[in-house]
């Protein structure tokens, strides 16, 4: 029944783009410039220079795209030219608050001031440290002291012998009572000649050896001599505070104008208002502190950890010295931090905590550690947007440090696996521009969800895998290939190389008219080209040892396609390439491995019979169909009612089926193939089976464009080839992907020498006409279509399924009466 029908085929020019190497200006690619600048991402470095050059709150940038579009190349490109517009931000020091340790103070001075003021403390205290106890050592500072503590001692005698003297005269002796490990001093009443107590006298009255009334005289004299005794005590202690006084007053006399001498000199040097308060604190608290520059005999610990050896604090004057927690006296230019593992402190800084030999856990603010965030003030921070959003705690800090222009230091414990520290550091401000790296899915998923987001990160980059073929882009490919070979030292690329290697740019952009931006896969590529132009002995890396490249490329990454075609082969996976069979066609698929994709045919098969069913997809009823095909099939039915059911009601059931598919369809790309074998099942007309398809339709019958269209027609001329080719064999595929085809030069010999063919196809009918080799149909205008093509064999059939179902329901309705 098949018809004389010829058919178009693309011409072998447009099966494969070749690189017009004779326009390249150059011999080898040492005759170009090694690229130093961004290729192919104008949209992209617009929207970062905006970011970058807007100081105002919330223009921080996120970069998305494809891993090796060069993000973060372009990133650091032009934040080297940035950095060297901006001022060194300041150094941030924190130092201790003596009104309240636990609230640390922040200080910020000017680049390289930060250290010079922590030495200059350290050179305070060790001033003072060495001067002023050799002050308290000398001889004249001595002689005052022993002179005030000598006054104060004959003070305190004459009082003590004026006391004596009057308990002397009332016949009373003042003497020492040992109470348990310490001495009290007494009165006691002297009787022949011999002092005792009060309380053995009035034993002696109870039992009559001594006179009541005498006792009775003693006692009142006790009492008022004991009221004389705490007033001469009282007085005494008065003297020795007065002592302590002066002792005080002289060593301040002695040691605050030096100490106020060497506070002077560091004031003198800062203007900082908060420097000059905390000098001010210093200063109060070293004078009020002047006994711990006194020499004393260190003890060894007592008790419990007597057995340990005595170990000296590690600075008995902690509370003076400056932690400077970033220090940019080295800093030349503005900061550039890119933070690859942003833990929250990695982030945000920590306060640190040891264990005492009491196993005590205890910090200072000179344990304060500043993060990358507080390093990056006043410059750029580049984080991966993935890796910050996976750490505990870091991406809420981060949104907060962004929000109000702040970062607050605190150790991060969510489990308080050390517990807590009542520590809290003075907030320091910031200004940082923050750079996330990360997917469209992770920015869409963030702006969608997170309200903070949209405030705080103003400026999209989006990074293209695509660029237009031109010549301008050809040269900078050239220019890329270049500085590759100088980075690491490879063989230059001679014109047919750089031809080789523009040529795969273009099949990775999946277009005629693009070039990939994916520079990661190109950089591999040249790297690898150049491997195997050594192993040949070549001074210049050619086109062939581009080929080679990619080819071992493949064999090292495609064991899953060698172990899909051997199945095809051996007949596990059943595959026709040869013959005609109604109701059966080969359709296409890509199998995505992520760093490798590769085409296969899969058989596709459609059973119709008479019923109401319409299109049942087998692959649904499985669970076993993706969203976008289900979409598919319910196109192609909607397509079959517009075609054939305008006069009649469309009482068919028609089964498709992947056959040997147990992982999942998805995708439409199928969908026109499916139609194919629902006409050729309900026309009883064959399809060749020689002839693969792909391609999605719309309900208007017309065809659409797919991916991966060049896997596709190698998979399955590589079944084609292991069969035998028989010069009838071919892949019917839209029309708009002509622009896309990128084949192997394989592939295209074979179609230059008439053993493969490629069919551009636009519609239905087109296609149905290659694979039966039968004429379409065109409605004509009585309603019906020309007799004998493929259309008016499907709508009789239709048409006596409509007539049979009738019929069965009229019979199926006198049944039931009769019952």
């Amino acid at each position: 029944m098949a018809q004389n029908l010829k058919f178009e085929e693309l011409p072998i020019e447009k099966l494969r783009w070749r690189c017009p190497v004779e326009k390249l200006d150059l011999k080898t690619s040492d005759d170009v410039e090694p690229c130093d600048w961004i290729i192919g991402q104008d949209r992209a470095v617009k929207a970062i220079k905006l970011g970058l050059d807007i100081k105002s709150i919330g223009y921080n940038i996120f970069v998305t795209g494809f891993v090796g579009t060069g993000r973060m190349t372009a990133i650091k490109h032009l934040l080297e030219k940035l950095k060297k517009k901006d001022s060194i931000p300041d150094d941030k020091c924190y130092v201790n608050n003596f009104k309240n340790p636990d609230l640390p103070r922040a200080i910020c001075l000017p680049a390289g001031e930060g250290k010079l003021f922590r030495k200059d403390m350290e050179n305070l205290m060790l001033s003072l440290k060495k001067n002023i106890p050799s002050v308290f050592e000398s001889e004249a500072y001595k002689e005052k002291r022993k002179e005030f503590i000598k006054e104060s001692e004959e003070g305190q005698k004459a009082i003590l012998a004026e006391f004596e003297k009057e308990v002397k005269k009332e016949s009373f002796a003042l003497v020492q009572i040992q109470i348990g490990p310490y001495v009290k001093p007494d009165i006691q009443p002297v009787i022949e000649g011999k002092p005792i107590s009060l309380a053995k006298l009035e034993k002696q009255v109870k039992e009559g050896n001594f006179p009541k009334e005498k006792f009775t005289s003693l006692q009142t004299r006790y009492e008022a001599l004991a009221k004389l005794m705490e007033d001469v005590f009282k007085e005494g202690k008065e003297i020795v505070k007065e002592l302590e006084k002066a002792l005080d007053a002289l060593d301040k006399e002695v040691i605050v104008p030096l100490i106020r001498e060497l506070i002077k000199e560091i004031k003198a040097k800062y203007e900082n208002e908060k420097v000059q308060t905390y000098l001010d604190e210093v200063e109060e608290s070293l004078i009020d502190n002047l006994d711990r520059f006194k020499p004393t005999k260190e003890k060894a610990p007592e008790g419990p950890l007597a057995g340990f050896p005595f170990v000296k604090p590690e600075d008995e004057f902690l509370e003076y010295r400056v932690n400077v927690v970033v220090d940019n006296s080295e800093t030349k230019t503005v900061p550039i931090i890119i933070e690859t593992n942003p833990t929250y402190k990695n982030l945000f800084g920590t306060i640190e905590r040891v264990a005492d030999r009491g196993g005590m856990w205890r910090t200072d603010f000179t344990r304060i550690k500043a993060g990358s965030y507080l390093k990056a003030n006043g410059g750029y921070l580049v984080l991966n947007a993935l890796d910050l959003l996976i750490e505990p705690g870091s991406w809420q800090a981060l949104k907060r440090a962004l929000k109000y222009g702040r970062v607050e230091i605190g150790a991060y414990d969510p489990f308080y696996l050390l517990g807590t520290s009542a520590m809290k550091p003075e907030p320091i401000e910031t200004k940082v521009d923050v750079v996330l790296i990360g997917t469209s899915y992770i920015y869409h998923l963030l702006y969608h969800l997170d309200e903070d987001f949209k405030k705080i990160f103003k400026v999209k980059a989006d990074f293209d895998s695509v660029m237009p073929k031109d010549e301008q882009n050809i040269h900078q490919y050239a220019c890329f290939i270049k500085k590759i070979c100088d980075e690491d030292k490879l063989l230059p690329f001679d014109k047919s190389g750089v031809g080789g290697v523009v040529e795969f740019g273009v099949r990775v952009a999946g277009s005629q008219k693009k070039l990939s931006t994916r520079f990661t896969i190109i950089a591999d590529l040249i790297r690898e080209a150049s491997y195997w132009a050594t192993n040949a002995d070549s001074k210049v890396v050619k086109h062939q040892h581009v080929e080679k490249a990619i080819e071992e490329w493949i064999k090292r990454v495609n064991l899953v396609e060698d172990k899909i075609q051997e199945m095809i082969e051996d007949g596990t996976i059943m595959i026709d390439s040869e013959g005609e069979v109604s109701g059966q066609i080969n359709g296409l698929s890509v199998y995505d491995m992520g760093e490798y994709a590769f085409g296969k045919p899969t058989r596709i098969t459609a059973r119709t019979s008479m019923g109401r069913a319409g299109v049942i997809n087998i692959e649904r009823e499985a669970d076993l169909s993706g969203r976008t095909h289900n979409k598919g099939v319910l196109i192609l039915g909607g397509y079959l009612r517009g075609k054939y059911a305008q006069d009649k009601p469309l009482t068919v059931s028609a089964s498709i089926c992947f056959e040997q598919s147990y992982s999942g369809v998805e995708g439409d790309s199928a969908s026109s193939t499916e139609v194919y074998a629902i006409l050729s099942s309900l026309s009883g007309l064959p399809l060749k089976q020689d002839v693969a398809v792909t391609g999605s339709i719309n309900q208007k019958g017309e065809i659409q464009p797919i991916g991966g269209v060049n896997e596709k027609i190698e998979g399955f001329y590589h079944v084609c080839k292991a069969f035998g080719l028989t010069g009838t064999q071919g892949v019917m595929i839209p029309h708009q992907n002509v622009k896309d085809l990128m084949l192997k030069n394989e592939v295209v010999q074979a179609v230059k020498q008439g053993k493969f063919h490629i069919y551009p196809v636009k519609t239905i009918d087109q296609g149905i006409e290659i694979l039966t080799g039968v004429k379409a149909g065109e409605r004509k205008e009585d309603g019906t279509f020309e007799e004998g093509s493929v259309n008016f064999l499907v709508d009789k059939q239709l048409r006596q399924y409509a007539e049979d179902l009738k019929r069965f329901g009229a019979e199926e309705a006198r049944k039931e009466e009769k019952s």
